[in-house]
């Protein structure tokens, strides 16, 4: 099969056949063989009825239902394990991205070598209100994860099979699907312009508290990347500092009593002092950071996943 197609989707039961229709049409015309997944993440309207018609006019309509709504990224998760296709391209339901960009981002894949292509609205039909803070996501998501894209979030991507069946889509991280897939050692990822279309059908099913999670998600990703399997080379290292500087400065302040008492100046007690308190405060955040990077290397040498390691040939 050439193309697998995942639609993960909430209460979008109206643009349903105008996508499947217009997905159709353009496999036809380039001959290519499909399948469409669409994964119904608990929607509460009739999408799960519209799909099973769908399914009944067209044989390479496929569907999943969620018994409730887990988000978007246990849905693409989901059909990334479903997809049988040698190019897997995501979209969203909401006809705001165009089927026309497929035969595009299929020949990327399969003749210019990417694993991973990601599409960028350069022109988008959204208010300031939310282009300027997905600006900004954009900006440190290059930053940390040092993949040149101007749209990390953009529904529509295509990938190379394998690359979707060694990655896991988990939480909210289908933001950060790119940053998954350069951990994975897929490194060749591209970006394609493509056209953005104002909603047709319904409202956005996104708020503003998806930055601040996004934000949150990118800490966590990171974290995971550099010392997922080394905890205490960061819990380890920053306990040793503090309790290094906060030790250094409790011999200051003691050794700055005694050269008083010496000199016959005035003094104050060593527990008066407020940097004493500090200093032994500091002492002892360092001493839970240095532990809590040793009991993360605990669970990080008993975790089944230790020495998995993905290998690309053999001989």
């Amino acid at each position: 099969m050439d193309i697998s197609i995942v639609v993960p989707l909430y209460n979008e039961a109206e643009s349903l056949p105008e996508l499947e229709t217009w997905i159709a049409r353009v496999m036809r015309e380039n001959s290519f063989s499909y399948e469409i997944l669409f994964i119904n993440d608990g929607s509460t309207d009739e999408s799960w009825e519209v799909i099973k018609k769908l399914q009944e006019q067209n044989p390479c309509v496929k569907g999943v239902c969620f018994r409730r709504n887990y988000g978007k990224s246990p849905a693409l998760n989901t059909g990334f394990q479903r997809a049988q296709g040698d190019v897997v391209i995501t979209m969203d339901a909401d006809l705001q991205d165009s089927p026309d960009e497929i035969p595009e981002l299929y020949r990327m894949i399969t003749q210019e070598g990417y694993d991973l292509v990601s599409g960028w609205k350069k022109k988008r039909y959204d208010p300031l209100s939310k282009t300027i803070p997905t600006k900004l996501f954009n900006a440190t998501a290059r930053a940390v994860s040092g993949i040149y894209l101007h749209d990390f979030n953009c529904g529509l991507k295509a990938y190379r099979k394998k690359v979707v069946k060694h990655i896991e889509v988990y939480g909210d991280m289908h933001r950060y699907i790119p940053f998954l897939a350069k951990a994975a050692g897929f490194k060749k990822i591209g970006e394609k312009v493509v056209h953005h279309q104002a909603r047709k059908y319904g409202v956005t099913k996104f708020g503003l508290n998806r930055f601040v999670n996004g934000y949150l998600d990118l800490a966590t990703l990171w974290f995971q990347t550099k010392f997922g399997i080394k905890p205490m080379h960061f819990f380890g290292l920053l306990g040793s500092v503090m309790f290094l500087l906060g030790l250094l400065s409790v011999i200051a302040v003691g050794a700055t009593k005694l050269y008083n008492m010496h000199m016959g100046n005035h003094y104050i007690l060593v527990t008066d002092s407020p940097y004493f308190h500090l200093s032994l405060t500091a002492m002892i955040i360092g001493t839970q950071l240095f532990l809590t990077g040793f009991i993360g290397e605990l669970i990080a040498r008993n975790a089944p996943e230790r020495n998995h390691y993905e290998i690309e040939e053999e001989l």
